[in-house]
């Protein structure tokens, strides 16, 4: 099966729209025989991802959008958060794990959102930031027999 998309939503940027985003995350993919880890693993990167577009990329400026897609295929789920923001450069962040920055509030995202994804790329886009997030399946993520994905 084909790289299909199964979900778009485009959100204000605005930390009240955060549960928005959630709730259409779990509904989405309430469907999907999947086990409870994979899923929870989905929902946490989407959140830090979608509020890192809002404060960090878009400076929580309601007039900019953060774009979620997801994609499913038999192989695993893709998840695709943009922002309208000017981009930053990943290996420039600091590592939360480092002495100095224990105690921060923030700048944990990034961590939690490699930690639990398998694979984790960002793409700066003409306009913003891209984030690009995908979860293995340990069996057919879509209900198909097909093994290949695009």
């Amino acid at each position: 099966m084909p790289l299909k998309k199964v979900g778009e939503l485009s959100v204000p940027s605005t930390l009240d729209h955060l549960a928005d985003v959630d709730q259409f995350t779990e509904g989405l993919f309430r469907n999907l025989a999947l086990p409870r880890e994979i899923l929870d693993d989905v929902a946490i990167s989407i959140s830090e991802a979608v509020n890192n577009a809002m404060v960090h990329g878009n400076k929580l400026d309601p007039a900019r959008k953060v774009l979620i897609r997801f994609y499913v295929c038999s192989r695993y789920l893709r998840l695709v958060v943009r922002d309208q923001g000017t981009g930053f450069q990943p290996e420039t962040v600091p590592d939360p794990r480092q002495e100095q920055n224990l105690l921060k509030t923030s700048g944990r995202g990034l961590l939690i959102m490699r930690h639990l994804m398998d694979r984790v790329t960002f793409q700066p886009r003409r306009g913003g930031m891209q984030i690009v997030m995908d979860k293995y399946c340990p069996q057919d993520c879509y209900g198909g027999t097909e093994r290949n994905c695009a």
